[in-house]
């Protein structure tokens, strides 16, 4: 992980439960004979991350409706992490801090991690799309739970299923930077695939995924596992759920990042770095053609390392070389 990320070095369980003590309901030993908790339980994984944030990140409250996206949180902070490495080539190599600054988080979800995130770790300012109404409601929610971190965010809805940045971006934005974590799959079929193994494996092994290092719990890996049915019922059966337009759309990954570059095009002004988080290795080649094709001015492959887990930052720009 990041060298400033607040879990490189495991969870602090005790740590935790002292100051959230629903937590202790969750946890369990592991057979390396270590405490964790069971990554295959929703309760417990909800749980868990509600305690990162409210300890690690002083949040006074976070929840989500049933069915959506519940995000590891240290991944998540990964990305904004290597995104203010990012943005610190503007400013004398020190990640900016502070209002100034402005993100676009394109399709934030119920739980608004980003913008949560983003705003205690830096204080950012961020404008935060989504196209699901109930989702909106749960990211203003979240946003307001907290008062010290309330002030400096803008939700927009999304209302074109077919659009990333259209209908959002507006002629005096200037943002820093964008950011995404793109559905994964291509088709419900293939989510429900990916729930069904994702499930068999943490059925196997339900805590080993979480040893720890003396008293903390080593932080999930991977991607978070798909709700087994995305178009029927919203209450998850398993682990960290989400709901259809989270987890797939026509194309998957490959096909909401080349539509995502095609956009960027078209508003060239409206971010400093536009970037998004690139899954699958082998969509790289392809991605890169399609930013070829619309003559950046750079283009930058980050290598994000979470456990034997490993991720990309794709960030992009129009600017001109300085």
């Amino acid at each position: 992980m990041h060298p400033r990320n607040r879990h490189r070095e495991g969870y602090d369980l005790p740590r935790l439960i002292a100051a959230h003590p629903p937590l202790a309901a969750f946890v369990r030993p592991t057979g390396h004979g270590h405490d964790s908790v069971d990554f295959a339980d929703p309760a417990a994984v909800l749980t868990l991350n509600r305690a990162l944030l409210l300890v690690d990140y002083g949040l006074a409250a976070w929840d989500l409706p049933p069915g959506y996206l519940c995000p590891p949180v240290p991944g998540r902070a990964d990305y904004l992490h290597h995104l203010a490495d990012l943005l610190a080539a503007d400013h004398g190599g020190q990640p900016p801090r502070g209002d100034a600054t402005v993100v676009l988080d394109l399709g934030t979800g119920a739980n608004a991690i980003y913008p949560l995130l983003g705003r205690a770790l830096y204080g950012w300012r961020f404008v935060a799309t989504e196209i699901d109404r109930a989702a909106l409601a749960s990211a203003e929610r979240n946003l307001a739970a907290t008062p010290a971190l309330a002030a400096g965010f803008d939700l927009r809805r999304q209302t074109d299923a077919t659009a990333v940045l259209r209908h959002i971006v507006r002629p005096s934005d200037r943002f820093a930077a964008t950011m995404c974590n793109p559905p994964f799959h291509p088709s419900a079929a293939a989510a429900a695939a990916g729930t069904a193994r994702k499930v068999r494996n943490l059925a196997a092994a339900p805590l080993a995924s979480a040893q720890s290092r003396g008293p903390a719990a080593k932080p999930p890996t991977g991607r978070p596992a798909p709700s087994a049915n995305p178009s029927a019922s919203p209450a998850p059966p398993r682990n960290f759920a989400g709901r259809p337009h989270e987890l797939w759309c026509p194309g998957g990954e490959l096909a909401f990042i080349r539509r995502l570059i095609r956009e960027s095009a078209e508003f060239p002004q409206a971010a400093r770095w536009f970037t998004t988080l690139v899954s699958r290795r082998e969509n790289l080649p392809p991605l890169l053609a399609a930013l070829r094709a619309v003559h950046p001015t750079a283009v930058r492959e980050i290598a994000m390392d979470q456990g034997q887990k490993r991720t990309r930052l794709l960030a992009w720009t129009f600017a001109p070389r300085s």
